[in-house]
């Protein structure tokens, strides 16, 4: 006998969620929707001051890039400079869960 869930996430809707959660699946990515989660939208240059890890302007713009190609970010180009967004703050809410999920007592390889 098998235990229905509560959610009836169609095929089409874990496929588009698997995809949000392989572009995100880096901890940097991770950072820069957390620093962007209090701001309204902030530079390139800005976001790689605030990022806590070894931040170069050229990999940021590469995970930004990315981001923003899969619908998670959305920028507005003000000059020279770009500045980034996130396109739905619902996606936050995995923060959430990851933070009240004990994630670490589970083994690593």
């Amino acid at each position: 006998m098998t235990k229905e869930t509560k959610r009836q996430l169609s095929y089409d809707k874990l496929q588009y969620v698997a995809g949000i959660l392989k572009t995100i699946a880096h901890p940097v990515k991770l950072e820069i929707l957390e620093i962007l989660e209090t701001e309204e939208s902030l530079s390139v240059t800005a976001i790689c001051d605030k990022i806590e890890s070894e931040c170069e302007i050229s990999m940021l713009s590469h995970h930004l890039s990315k981001m923003k190609d899969n619908g998670i970010l959305v920028s507005c180009k003000k000059g020279k400079q770009v500045f980034y967004s996130i396109a739905n703050k619902q996606l936050l809410s995995l923060f959430d869960c990851m933070e009240n999920c004990d994630l670490t007592n589970t083994k690593q390889g």
